[in-house]
């Protein structure tokens, strides 16, 4: 991958940052599929790996 493309693509996303709840998205890494929640609102930020039911972390095939 070459640095000029983007290593992680969001495939989900919902809400306004300006908001109280703030904006949420779903962001994939591309170079090993694993899925991430994005939490945003404000100056306020978090992000974690998604897990299945099992508590593995979800990837996506590419």
């Amino acid at each position: 991958m070459s640095k000029e493309e983007n290593r992680f693509e969001v495939i989900f996303k919902e809400g306004s940052q300006i908001k109280d709840e703030g904006m949420r998205q779903i962001v994939v890494d591309k170079e090993t599929g694993v899925n991430y929640f994005v939490w945003k609102s404000g100056y306020a930020g978090g992000i974690t790996p998604l897990l299945d039911s099992e508590g593995k972390v979800i990837i996506t095939e590419r």
